[in-house]
């Protein structure tokens, strides 16, 4: 991926659009997204409403379109982008079919927008640069498809899964348990990783992402949903769906995950962004590799796995935890600390030498904990970190 297919001319043109797709990007993605669910209403099941409405969606895709077009001559500086796309594509099979849609009206959106400033010549070459984009991508993502449908228990598409269990984690979370209805074997996966989801919500068809939160060694699938006031499917799960219920399924993917090695690891988390880190931690554990588990929570109501954690702690003794609430009015199950995640709280609870640092949560939290991890020294290559919503323009600690 360090050499372009693509003539001098047609990736020279491309770039010179960068500084114009930064200051435009998100009215050409609103106006993409307009034109083409009016046209399509079917592709409304890959997206967000919620995302939709508030801007996160556009904003997000024309990060993307701009980081596209200002490293159209060397993508492999485009880092983790690629691959997170890749990933999210496949959780929710994507099809080669719908590449041309998403070009047609992705072109469109442009001239739109740009008017005459956006020549034949230079509408000639975004065609020709988003014809090579999606090539790439759908090869990328046969590659995905292929390899989960190899393994022992994977599958390609959809697959029927039954709700065999339901616990409540807090007030606000809810773990669902998920078995194949064919019975048959369930691939493995590796922690950090999520799936895909698709049913009928409300007489529509919708399709959303959520981490695995169990261990991968499980004759099970388990996703552990906050409720959110305005999800209409974290509503569907909490408020629907009951045992015996039957979800379709992708094949566990995700690049996020658990590294090898012994290194001690630090997952640092917020809201319902621990799930996957509850993953992460039941595998250190069963390891006996170190793992600090730092979570930050409004209060001891909201903070889900809060006994499990404990649970674990008490058994593990190379797992260390620490909670961090914004109200601890909880006597019962008192915080270590009250307030907000600062980077004495975090200094102070880091391990010494080189470890592995997880940061997940919302947008702004995963920022703050960036910066702070800048601030001490972290390296880059042992800061992970992942928006699991739409794919947010997040400052690394290096650039």
């Amino acid at each position: 991926m360090s050499t372009l297919p693509l003539d001098d001319r047609t990736r020279e043109l491309v770039k010179a659009t960068a500084p114009i797709l930064l200051e435009h990007g998100e009215t050409i993605t609103r106006c993409f997204y307009n034109r083409m669910l009016s046209k399509h209403p079917e592709l409304k099941r890959y997206f967000n409403q919620t995302h939709q409405q508030s801007g996160a969606q556009a904003k997000a895709l024309a990060y993307s379109v701009f980081c596209y077009a200002n490293h159209i001559n060397e993508l492999d500086k485009l880092g983790g982008l690629v691959e997170q796309i890749v990933t999210k594509h496949v959780s929710l099979d994507i099809l080669p079919e719908h590449y041309p849609i998403v070009g047609e009206n992705l072109i469109a959106a442009i001239i739109e927008v740009l008017g005459d400033a956006f020549t034949p010549e230079l509408q000639d070459a975004w065609v020709k640069a988003y014809g090579f984009l999606a090539d790439l991508l759908i090869g990328l993502e046969e590659q995905e498809y292929a390899k989960h449908e190899a393994q022992t228990g994977g599958w390609r598409g959809l697959r029927d899964f039954d709700v065999v269990k339901i616990e409540d984690e807090s007030s606000l979370i809810r773990s669902f348990y998920l078995r194949p209805s064919d019975e048959q074997p369930l691939m493995r996966f590796i922690p950090g990783q999520y799936i895909g989801i698709q049913t009928q919500v409300n007489g529509r068809v919708i399709s959303r992402n959520y981490s695995l939160s169990d261990s991968p060694n499980q004759d099970y699938y388990r996703i552990s949903v906050k409720k959110e006031g305005d999800g209409e499917f974290s509503n569907f799960l909490h408020q629907q769906v009951e045992v015996g219920h039957k979800l379709q399924l992708t094949a566990p993917t995700g690049a996020f995950t658990l590294t090898a090695g012994n290194a001690p690891v630090v997952l640092l988390t917020a809201g319902v962004g621990l799930t996957p880190a509850i993953s992460m931690v039941n595998a250190c554990v069963e390891s006996g590799r170190e793992v600090r588990f730092i979570h930050a929570a409004q209060n001891a109501q909201v903070h889900g796995f809060r006994t499990h954690i404990d649970d674990l702690a008490a058994k593990h003794t190379n797992l260390r935890r620490c909670y961090v609430y914004e109200q601890d009015d909880n006597a019962t199950l008192p915080a270590d600390y009250q307030g907000r995640v600062t980077q004495e709280i975090l200094t102070a609870q880091l391990p010494e030498g080189e470890f592995e640092l997880y940061i997940l949560g919302p947008t702004g939290f995963m920022q703050q904990m960036l910066d702070y991890a800048k601030a001490l020294n972290v390296p880059t290559n042992k800061v992970h970190y992942e928006s699991f919503g739409p794919l947010q323009n997040l400052c690394p600690v290096a650039h």
